[in-house]
Formats: structure tokens, sequence, C-alpha cells
């Protein structure tokens, strides 16, 4: 009988076992596939991301430093206004290898972490849960005190406790090139329906290129109009689902989400790395696997400590759909140095952004 079984090894997952498993408590976890593959999402982050992983590991994942963004209402061609720092902002990091990073911490910690376990049934019996997983062609059965549904946009965990689905999904694919780009800004395109195309510069890793949108627009089509019109061919091309909005219920009787399964997303990016993370902590802060009551600890929890950032990043969101001459407006006002935090926006309203932006 396990304290915990968690079902995805990505960041959100990988982080609760290690937290979890620090705290002395039994913890399986299971990836379906090799963890880190295939890439699952963009490698930009908020610096935040070193408290995450061991110290020595910045040198590894470290890809290229952002200094700022270029925001454009047209293509490539069009003008861009300049949002930046004098410090660096973000991070361009190795997506695949932080996986691993934090799946190995998490197995350091104590956690018990398997690859190529296919999770196929989760049931919620009286005092503890059965997860069922295909191993191989084979199925094995694993007895927990809990679930921790961390299995992404599309989570087996939450259609098999019941739990309703996050309010939005969007389409998102991505791309390489392989020449060098060491550039301190990213490009924003606002040409994707509702949402963003990008272009991020990973030094020697080469640049990545990006955009999603809403179901039911031709993302495949409006990305090869992106890359046309930067005039490159891409590889390595991903596709996925990005989840927006929390759903209403994350937890059930004995079992909870977290990270994407949970849509704990930035609704003005689709990120979730990090508010995965900070999710995960919550979880192993107040959840004892002996006690079901303490799940209502972790709703309230993490709601606490992401929904005033959420609730804004949806009004940011809202102004990826005004019309073009509002955009260019907005843009030209707003732009110049800025004192905000990339995962908060409610830092738009602090007394270091709002200095520089009336300076």
């Amino acid at each position: 009988m396990y304290d915990f079984v968690v079902v995805g090894v990505g960041p959100a997952g990988a982080r609760f076992a290690r937290r979890a498993a620090e705290a002395h408590y039994d913890v399986l976890a299971l990836e379906k596939g090799t963890i880190g593959e295939p890439l699952a999402c963009s490698g930009h982050v908020s610096t935040d991301i070193w408290s995450y992983v061991p110290a020595d590991a910045k040198e590894r994942l470290l890809q290229n430093r952002v200094f700022g963004a270029d925001f454009h209402v047209g293509g490539p061609d069009s003008p861009g206004d300049r949002f930046y720092k004098r410090e660096e902002i973000s991070n361009v990091i190795d997506r695949v290898e932080l996986d691993r990073t934090l799946a190995a911490a998490a197995r350091e910690a104590g956690a018990d972490v398997r690859e190529g376990h296919t999770v196929t049934s989760v049931e919620e019996r009286p005092g503890y849960v059965e997860v069922t997983a295909s191993v191989g062609g084979d199925e094995e059965t694993f007895e927990a005190r809990m679930v921790a549904g961390a299995d992404g946009p599309v989570s087996r965990v939450r259609k098999q406790l019941d739990l309703p689905e996050p309010d939005e999904t969007l389409h998102g694919v991505l791309a390489f090139t392989d020449e060098a780009d060491h550039g301190d800004y990213v490009d924003v395109h606002l040409t994707a329906p509702r949402f963003f195309a990008w272009r991020i510069p990973r030094g020697d890793a080469g640049v990545e290129y990006g955009l999603a949108a809403p179901p039911g627009h031709e993302v495949n089509e409006l990305f090869d109009r992106l890359t046309a019109e930067y005039g490159v061919e891409t590889d390595r091309f991903c596709s996925g689902a990005i989840p927006i909005g929390p759903p209403e219920r994350t937890v059930a009787n004995r079992g909870f989400l977290v990270g994407d399964a949970a849509a704990q997303t930035k609704p003005f990016t689709g990120g979730g790395i990090l508010y995965g993370m900070r999710a995960a902590d919550v979880a192993a802060e107040v959840i004892d696997p002996q006690d079901p009551t303490t799940l209502a600890r972790y709703e309230g929890g993490w709601r606490e400590e992401l929904s005033r950032e959420i609730r804004l990043g949806h009004w940011i969101r809202r102004a990826y759909s005004l019309p073009e001459p509002v955009q260019r407006a907005g843009l030209w006002a707003l732009s110049g140095e800025i004192g905000v935090h990339m995962d908060e926006p409610s830092s738009f309203f602090s007394r270091e952004h709002l200095k520089k932006l009336f300076s």
C-alpha cells in the first residue's frame, strides 16, 4: 500500500513526488513512456525555475537569457513594440532535460519513479484507490491511499475520478530551426485567433517557432504561414493541447489533480510549468494521505496561491482580440522598460512597474 500513486512525471508530477517523498511518504510515480518525451511544450520560463531544480542543473539546462519581448500586431515585417528589463526576465531551457532532472530529484528523494507504465484505470475504494497500468502488454495493479493526477491536459485520472473538464483547450504547435541565435528578445505576434504566435531564440540550440489557437482554427496552416513569412523551414514538429481555465473541482474522494490536468496554467501564455509546481508544493504541504478531508485544504490552498494571477491572466488574454488599432495604441502606450514578473500579472500594479510606466 503506497501513500501516493502519482500518474504522470512531468514537472508537476515529479515535483509533487519529490516533495511528498521528502516528507517521508511512500510514493510511486508512473510515466506512460520515456520521461521528457515527446516534447510537451516550450521551454521559455521565468527565472524562478532555478529554485525548483538542483543547483548544479542550471549549467546543463540553460540555453539562453531573455531580457524582453517585441510585440507585433502583424507578421515578422510589421513594426514591434519592445517591452524589456535591464536584467534578464526569463530563460530558455532544455525542456526535455528539465523533466529528466526533476524526475531524478524525485528518485533521489526516495520516490519510486517508473517509465513505460500506461495507466488504464483508476478506481476509488473505501479507504484506498486502485491504479491499473499496462506494462509491456501486461497489467499491474497498485494500491495507494491517494492518487495524484498529473497526467496532462487529456487526463485519464480526471476522467476516471469523474472530475470536470477545464474551461477551454487550445491547440498548440511548435517546431525548430538549427541556426544558433543568442538574441535577447522573443517575438510575439498577435496574429493567431484569440491567442498569439511566437519566435524564441534558444542560443546554440536554434530557434523555436510556435502558435496556439482555439479548436476550429487551422493551426497547421497558420503555422505554415508564420514560418513562410520568416522564410524558414522547421523540423521536430510538436503538437498538443493547452488547457485554459481550471475546472470547478480538482479533488475527489481519494484523488486530486495537479498541473495541466488541473489546468493550472497562465491564460495569457498557456505556460504551466511554474504554476503546476507551485500547486504541487501546496499539495505536498497540506494533503495527508490517511485523511481525505485534507484534500479540501489543497483545493483552497492552490486556488489561493494562483487564482488571482489566473483571473488577471484572462483579462490580459482578452486584449489579443481587440481591434487592431486599439492593440497598436495599447502596445505603443505601454511599451518600454517594465517592472513586471512574467508569471504574475498582478505585478503590473507593483510600485516598481508603475514607477517605470509613468517615468
